[in-house]
């Protein structure tokens, strides 16, 4: 009997999610567990708000409603362009019984990433806040519409953000109170997010209701959640970390979120006392942020870190998770073991459904233990790993091997142990506050704004940081036919950035000095510029 060629994909949807998405798990909680609370919000003026897994099915769909009462179908892109609050999280699980695709960018970005954001999704609409429209419709013309939040994550928008003539939230409500159902698509996409390279535009990260599926009962079993467990989400749910680790593994279990708009030291441990909050993402800023507080008796079980911090569990009494994963990976990609102590700074081992490898760039060859290496991984794409990147043909031949294998960027090395550890990251890509920073796509933006020959070359580097960890500074040599002053053009540039950049990609200083350092191949020896960064700032500390 011969054995049939499955195409993983396929199999994945007969099988692996056969006749699920994410409006089957939502409805399937709307009707177990029907007055069991999903979501609670709290915003920075203390006006809880909460809905049940029944409430929330219900809002979803009076919101499916409105969208498609605004022409939106199955496979049209909807941008949804809001800081944390209740409204984002309905619109984006509404747009999911439509079968559309939420599209969720940064509200950081400002001018031309928000031209780029609307035109290359070719998003047919968009759902933002009063203090974000204005800009938008500045930098976003091809939009057909724009429905707009009444407040700011519950703080009041001031009358000139209210003066925008175009429909509020509210108008969504007014369309139905049931959408019509839609036979589960397991592979359709359900949502785009844009996520920096080494490129000089971010990369469109296209997930499946798979994906999600996926990332919700992986990411879940990984940390051992239940039903009873409560999720403070503060990081932004435009990114993956507040959506998959959080949202799509409590709606597995059934469990219960509190969001915020954003982290609060203050607010921290009273909201986590006040809920009985079990888990929480605490990335280095927000462990810094409570440093100095008392620890009072908490619920906590577990806080991602990434890394295992026996320091973090001895001084708060939480058991930290170390796990690596990205955008692409959907989920933990490692994972520690919960009921295991594992050695200092490890970043855990392969999570079920992943295959690792540590790859040599030179050779193409394994590399064995202790020694750093690019990581591969490799999973079927729209599950395991996400579906494609949107219209980029370049960077998916360039991010897969012809065997399936997705070259992640990142360096990391295998012990002996058994565990995998961090090497050098591609020192290209910044890490600021937990917002990844393409060094080339500022550089690019810096080309751009200076007419030809004010700058002989320039390169943007990482300067160390007390809070944020690290910061984009700029090495310039000034054109020899420049006609402008060191002052003139470091000020052109900050204004230029600060049009065109969002804050945390934009330079914090800008360093003008007689040649770039090179090396091998003339390439600009950025370890040398990251070295003296770092001499400069610990000067102006002195000084």
């Amino acid at each position: 009997m011969s054995t049939p060629t499955l195409d993983a994909r396929r199999s994945a949807e007969y099988y692996t999610f056969a006749g699920k998405d994410v409006p089957w798990l939502a409805k399937l909680w709307a009707e177990q567990t029907p007055d069991k609370e999903f979501l609670i919000w709290e915003p920075k003026d203390g006006k809880t708000r909460s809905w049940t897994y029944a409430q929330f099915w219900q809002e979803i769909n009076q919101v499916a409603c409105g969208l498609i009462a605004r022409g939106v179908t199955k496979g049209d892109k909807v941008l949804i362009h809001s800081e944390n609050c209740p409204e984002m999280m309905i619109a984006w699980y509404a747009s999911a019984i439509v079968g559309s695709v939420a599209v969720t960018t940064n509200t950081r970005c400002v001018g031309d990433e928000l031209t780029y954001f609307a035109e290359h999704s070719e998003a047919v609409g968009c759902i933002t806040q009063p203090k974000f429209v204005a800009e938008l419709s500045a930098n976003a013309s091809n939009l057909g519409w724009f429905v707009v939040t009444d407040d700011n994550s519950g703080e009041a928008a001031p009358a000139e953000q209210l003066d925008h003539g175009h429909p509020t939230w509210d108008s969504l409500y007014s369309e139905g109170d049931v959408a019509p159902a839609r036979p589960a698509e397991p592979m359709l996409a359900v949502s785009i997010q844009y996520t920096s390279g080494t490129t000089s535009r971010p990369k469109a990260v296209v997930h499946t209701h798979a994906n999600a599926l996926w990332g919700g009962r992986s990411g879940s079993q990984n940390v051992l959640m239940t039903s009873d467990d409560v999720y403070l989400v503060f990081l932004p749910c435009f990114h993956l970390n507040a959506q998959s680790w959080s949202f799509w593994s409590m709606m597995w279990v059934g469990g219960t979120v509190v969001l915020q708009p954003k982290f609060s030291a203050s607010a921290f441990w009273m909201l986590s006392l006040k809920h009985r909050v079990t888990r929480a993402t605490m990335i280095p800023f927000c462990i810094k942020a409570i440093g100095t507080q008392p620890v009072p008796d908490h619920s906590y079980k577990t806080w991602g870190t990434g890394v295992k911090i026996h320091a973090v569990e001895e001084h708060w009494g939480v058991t930290t998770f170390p796990t690596w994963g990205m955008t692409e990976t959907v989920t933990h990609a490692t994972r520690g073991d919960i009921l295991q102590d594992s050695p200092e700074m490890n970043i855990g081992v392969p999570a079920p459904g992943y295959d690792f490898a540590v790859i040599d760039a030179e050779t193409g060859e394994q590399c064995p233990p202790g020694v750093n290496g690019d990581l591969w991984v490799r999973g079927t794409r729209g599950v395991q790993l996400f579906l494609e990147y949107y219209k980029n043909p370049d960077a998916m031949a360039s991010s897969f091997a012809d065997d399936g294998w997705f070259r992640s960027g990142d360096l990391a090395r295998i012990e002996a142990d058994g565990y995998f550890y961090f090497g050098d990251r591609d020192k290209d890509i910044l890490k600021v506050g937990g917002e990844n920073v393409s060094a080339s796509q500022v550089e690019g933006v810096i080309s751009r704004l200076l007419g030809r020959g004010v700058l002989d070359a320039h390169a943007i580097v990482a300067q160390k940081h007390d809070m944020l960890g690290e910061v984009p500074v700029l090495f310039a040599v000034k054109g020899p036919g420049a006609t402008q002053s060191e002052d003139e053009i470091r000020q052109a540039i900050l204004d230029g950035c600060t049009k065109d950049l969002a804050d945390f990609k934009r330079p914090r200083a800008v360093y003008f000095i007689e040649e770039l350092p090179r090396a091998t191949l003339d390439k600009v020896a950025k370890n040398k510029l990251r070295e003296l960064a770092d001499e400069l700032v610990a000067g102006d500390r002195v000084g």
